[in-house]
C-alpha cells in the first residue's frame, strides 16, 4: 500500500483529514473517551488530542507485544490473489518510473558502510521468497508471493547498529515511514526485488519494496530508494498525521 506524495504533508486538507478522524475515532474502543471526560465529542481538538494520545499508547501495547520470533502465516502458491490489486494515491498510469541502471540504495544513519547499492549488487546477495498475505487499513487484503533479500541480512551486510531503535526509509514518490528495529530483524521482513517469479512491477513498488507480513499495508513502503538507522523518531507521513506508528497487523 502506497500513500499521498509528501509535498501534500504540507496542506493536511482534503479526504486524508476525514479518513485520519474516521481512523483515531475508533482508537475510542481502546480507551480514549476517559481522556476526555465529560467534553463535548464535536470539541474536534480537544478530541483529536485525546485520540492521539491513545493511538501512541497503542503503539507502545503493539510494541510490547510484539514477538520477533513469532511467523505471520504463509499460503501454497495456488492461494495467491490474481490480479494482484493495486492500490496508490494515484492512478496506474501515474507510477513512478524508476530507471534501473542509474538506481542507487542511498545507506545512512548508523551504519558502518554507508555506500549506494546497485540492483545488480542486490540481486547477487542470497535471496528468499515467501508467499503471504498483505493486510489493508482500509479493510481488503490479498495474498501475493514476494522475493527478496532478508532484511535482517542486509542490516547486518552493512554494519548498522542492530541496538538502535528505527529504521526509515524514503521513497522515489515521496512517500516515507519507519519501523522499529526488531520488525527490522524479523525473519520474514524482506527487502522485495521479486513479484510472484518475475521482477518487481513498477505498480508494485519497482525498484525495491519492504515486505513485512507483521505490519499493516502503509508500512510497507514502495519504490524505496534511501534508508537510515536511527535512535531519533523518524515519523512516517500517516503516522505524522495520527496513524499507529507501529501499525502490526
Amino acid at each position: 500500500m502506497n500513500e499521498p506524495k509528501l509535498e501534500s504533508l504540507l496542506q493536511d486538507t482534503g479526504p486524508a483529514r476525514p479518513d485520519r478522524r474516521r481512523f483515531l475515532r475508533g482508537s475510542l474502543a481502546l480507551g480514549a473517551l476517559p481522556l476526555i471526560g465529560g467534553c463535548s465529542i464535536s470539541d474536534e481538538p480537544l478530541v483529536e488530542k485525546a485520540l492521539l494520545k491513545t493511538s501512541r499508547f497503542n503503539d507502545r501495547v503493539q510494541a510490547w507485544l510484539f514477538d520477533p520470533e513469532q511467523l505471520a502465516p504463509t499460503y501454497p502458491e495456488s492461494m495467491i490473489t490474481r490480479p494482484f490489486p493495486f492500490n496508490a494515491y494515484y492512478r496506474p498510469h501515474e507510477v513512478p518510473r524508476v530507471d534501473s541502471e542509474r538506481f542507487r540504495l542511498q545507506v545512512g544513519g548508523q551504519v558502518a558502510e554507508q555506500r549506494p547499492w546497485s540492483l545488480a549488487e542486490l540481486r547477487a546477495l542470497p535471496q528468499t521468497d515467501q508467499v503471504t498475505r498483505l493486510i489493508c487499513v482500509e479493510g481488503w487484503s490479498a495474498i501475493g508471493k514476494w522475493g527478496g533479500v532478508r532484511f535482517s541480512d542486509f542490516l547486518r551486510r552493512i554494519g548498522a547498529d542492530l541496538d538502535a531503535r528505527y529504521v526509515g526509509f524514503r521513497c522515489a514518490d515521496g512517500y516515507y515511514t519507519s519501523i522499529d528495529m526488531p520488525t527490522a530483524l524479523h525473519p520474514q521482513t524482506l527487502l522485495t526485488l521479486t513479484f510472484d517469479g518475475q521482477t518487481l512491477p513498477a505498480r508494485y513498488g519497482f525498484p525495491l519494496k519492504l515486505r513485512m507480513p507483521t505490519k499493516l499495508g502503509y508500512k510497507n513502503p514502495k519504490h524505496v530508494e534511501a534508508l537510515f538507522v536511527t535512535n531519533t523518531y523518524p515519523g512516517g507521513y500517516w503516522e505524522d498525521r495520527g496513524y499507529n506508528w507501529f501499525g502490526g497487523s
